[in-house]
């Protein structure tokens, strides 16, 4: 590969957040600029609460093609677009933004990001299975869309906060069965589950010895499947794996996202294989 430099007809990308220094976006992104042999280039910015607005209009007075949006600002974003996808309209967050000339279309990756790494790399197709979901809040919400949309038989939510799981529960009805509960009613369905989704911090770095709910009762039949990408294997995942469960980390879903931006802003073929080995490589 040339050595890339950055000139005057480089088209700008980045990354919206609070706190932002941890991003892995940039790393992944860049290296599948640089993969394709794109003049374009992604950065991350630290967009403190209150200057979210000013932010929006710099994409269009400075013509980036693209941004993402990442906590906290997925849900009050929408505010400043004139355009919003159904999908994100439905889950109720943006993630990624597309610039068109200056008209903004917010996009949600993060579900269909989800769902295309559990299919391809621990083999699970949705269609007919029963999912039990843990934790209601923003990462959840486009997850159990898609896995409704995507035909799931039945959704269940568990959330320390019962009406936000119920809340989320009633968003997905449209598309499947779905019951919001509290963690102590996990008891009462866990023999029908084919796939459990874990989608809150317990269990990131730093605190990676923290689970959120008991795994004694894990088998050979079920799925595990973890959003948290560092550590790479959770403790979750781990004593899933002690059980005889199949497990899905993380790090698919964040590079699969990713993957589904690059190429609304590029209209070409994201370089999946790369950016995983960059984002490994970064860890």
């Amino acid at each position: 590969m040339n050595e890339w430099v950055m000139n005057t007809g480089t088209v700008m990308h980045g990354v919206f957040g609070d706190p932002i220094k941890h991003s892995k976006s940039p790393i992944m992104h860049n290296r599948a600029f640089r993969e394709l042999g794109l003049n374009a280039a992604y950065a991350a910015f630290h967009i403190k609460p209150g200057r979210l607005k000013d932010a929006v209009a710099g994409i269009r007075a400075m013509q980036f093609r693209g941004v993402n949006v990442t906590i906290p600002h997925k849900l009050e974003v929408m505010d400043y677009l004139d355009e919003i996808h159904p999908d994100a309209l439905a889950i109720g967050a943006v993630n990624t933004i597309v610039n068109d000339d200056g008209k903004l279309t917010g996009c949600n990756t993060d579900g269909i990001g989800y769902v295309r790494s559990l299919r391809e790399e621990a083999g699970f197709h949705v269609a007919g299975k029963k999912v039990l979901m843990l934790g209601a809040g923003g990462a959840a919400r486009g997850v159990a869309y898609s896995l409704a949309k995507e035909g799931a038989a039945a959704v269940y939510i568990a959330n320390r906060t019962v009406s936000k799981a119920e809340q989320l529960a009633e968003s997905i009805r449209p598309f499947t069965k779905s019951e919001g509960m509290g963690y102590e009613a996990i008891e009462d369905i866990r023999g029908d589950i084919d796939l459990i989704v874990h989608n809150t911090e317990v269990g990131m770095h730093p605190n990676v010895n923290e689970v959120l709910i008991d795994t004694s009762w894990f088998h050979e039949g079920l799925t595990v499947s973890d959003i948290v990408y560092n550590p790479l294997v959770t403790r979750l995942l781990r004593e899933a794996e002690e059980r005889g469960a199949r497990t899905h980390g993380g790090l698919g879903m964040f590079i699969y996202q990713g993957a589904y931006a690059f190429e609304y802003w590029t209209g070409r073929e994201a370089p999946v294989q790369a950016m995983r080995e960059a984002v490994l490589a970064a860890f």
